[in-house]
């Protein structure tokens, strides 16, 4: 359980204290979280979970609440393996007073919303087969013999397929039925590979730590970058058509 004092100032107020810069917030965060980095700090500022004072220059000040608060933040990731928005609404309750309860640090952990197994230091989706697949995504054998044949899918290794497969599923259907055929889309998925090699040229030294902790930490910093790599990616694609999604 969680708890910080009632009545205090929203986490962008300045709590009575120095007011210090953000090289020395990273310098006080480090010695418990050796893998945070000015940017992931700057990263937490922009998603609003933190809210520095800045100086008529533009330069960062935070308050002893604002490190404290970054610290609960890291914390919540690296132990819980929270998404940064249940992380907010912790931290939301936390400020009003109230009591929170967190999930028990967990190697199985559910990190992208779907059931898990672990193998070794890395988590592995929850396998289904073939038949829950075409009845999950309501597509014929026929469709997924010809996006197999064009590397669109592909089973996991040991057979079978993960969950997420089922998304893809769909959303190929769905585009097909727009016209699109699997060697259209050769493109989109040679795209999506050249953007997971860039997640994975990130947390690869993080996967290599000695410390287990800090393994688990980088599955967290992998979602969190696949996150913001779709994100990138729709806003060129309405930017580039000149059109917004709703």
């Amino acid at each position: 359980m969680l708890r910080t004092p009632t009545g205090g100032a929203g986490h962008g107020t300045a709590a009575a204290g120095e007011l210090v810069s953000i090289g020395t917030v990273l310098s006080r965060l480090r010695d418990e979280f050796p893998e945070v980095t000015i940017s992931k700090i700057r990263f937490l500022e922009a998603e609003g979970l933190v809210e520095p004072q800045r100086t008529a220059s533009g330069y960062r000040k935070f308050s002893p609440r604002d490190v404290e608060r970054l610290a609960q933040i890291l914390r919540m990731q690296r132990d819980h393996y929270l998404p940064l928005k249940v992380i907010r609404e912790h931290l939301d309750a936390l400020e009003r007073g109230e009591q929170i309860r967190l999930p028990s640090p967990s190697p199985q952990r559910d990190l992208l919303d779907g059931a898990w197994d672990t193998e070794g230091d890395r988590p592995t989706a929850a396998r289904i087969g073939r038949a829950e697949l075409l009845a999950a995504a309501e597509v014929t054998e026929v469709e997924l013999v010809e996006w197999e044949s064009y590397g669109l899918i592909a089973p996991i290794e040991g057979g079978g397929y993960d969950a997420e497969t089922v998304t893809v599923a769909k959303l190929l259907a769905d585009l097909g039925r727009f016209g699109l055929e699997p060697r259209h889309l050769r493109a989109v998925k040679a795209a999506a590979e050249r953007e997971a090699g860039l997640v994975e040229q990130m947390v690869a030294p993080l996967r290599r730590h000695r410390n287990p902790q800090t393994r688990a930490h980088a599955e967290a910093t992998a979602k969190e970058l696949a996150g913001l790599s779709v994100r990138l990616h729709a806003a060129l694609v309405q930017t580039a058509l000149g059109v917004r999604l709703q």
